[in-house]
């Protein structure tokens, strides 16, 4: 059995260490995405496509069954590999929803993929200090302590990394939706209610499409495994215990 989980953007596995403990899973594995906080590899181009190929090979790797917990960017990359190999996991833990043929991004994607916008808006998040950027990935909701220890992985290949995956994203909904309709393994939604990215329209519809389960953590945001790792735990036990 092994308990896997896989971040977001702009993130690293450090958004997991407030849940992980509160889990008392000291054997997680922590799934870096390439160039977050690390190089790339030679030749890996940071598309949706091919982060989707390094995570059903990294998964493949493990030794299961597994549970994924997964968030943000993590989530839909699972939600594809979930819908080419349904049998690779024991379960998936989400908190992203459906994606539909009309799939329209978020204001803060749309400009990542603007060229020329989307460069000037990582120039001004590079060109602060460690503690600044910080303090604003607090102010986006991200825990304090959390936030100063994911600040410094914010660099330039991060910057370059995220660009790329969303504009090979622009079309994610009618590339990527039709294959919901695979995904078999048990599935819990989580949503926190605070988040200003919930659909809860295409949390119904995911679990029209696939049976999955949902949960709603009352005072959390976009980042609720790092504000609100103990009632995230409770939420995520309570699954895993009637698989």
């Amino acid at each position: 059995m092994s308990t896997v989980f896989i971040h977001g953007v702009p993130e690293t596995p450090v958004i997991w260490d407030a849940l992980i403990d509160a889990l008392e899973m000291s054997d997680a594995i922590r799934l870096r995405l390439p160039g977050f906080g690390s190089a790339l590899p030679d030749g890996f181009e940071p598309t949706m496509d091919r982060y989707a190929d390094w995570l059903e090979a990294e998964l493949s790797r493990i030794d299961g069954p597994i549970d994924l917990v997964s968030h943000d960017w993590g989530a839909l990359l699972a939600m594809r590999v979930n819908s080419r190999n349904p049998s690779l996991l024991r379960s998936w833990v989400t908190d992203m929803g459906n994606l539909e043929d009309d799939f329209e991004w978020h204001d803060t994607a749309r400009t990542w993929q603007t060229p020329g916008e989307g460069e000037a808006f990582m120039e001004g998040i590079l060109g602060i200090s460690d503690a600044e950027r910080a303090e604003l990935l607090g102010g986006l909701g991200i825990e304090a302590a959390i936030a100063a220890r994911l600040s410094p992985e914010v660099d330039a290949t991060m910057g370059d990394a995220i660009l790329a995956l969303y504009r090979s994203a622009i079309s994610i909904g009618p590339d990527w939706g039709p294959g919901i309709s695979k995904i078999t393994v048990p599935t819990l939604v989580i949503e926190a209610a605070l988040d200003p990215f919930r659909s809860p329209g295409a949390t119904a519809a995911l679990v029209d499409r696939t049976g999955a389960h949902t949960a709603l953590l009352e005072e959390s945001g976009h980042w609720w495994m790092t504000t609100h790792p103990a009632d995230a735990a409770a939420t995520i036990r309570a699954f895993w215990s009637g698989l």
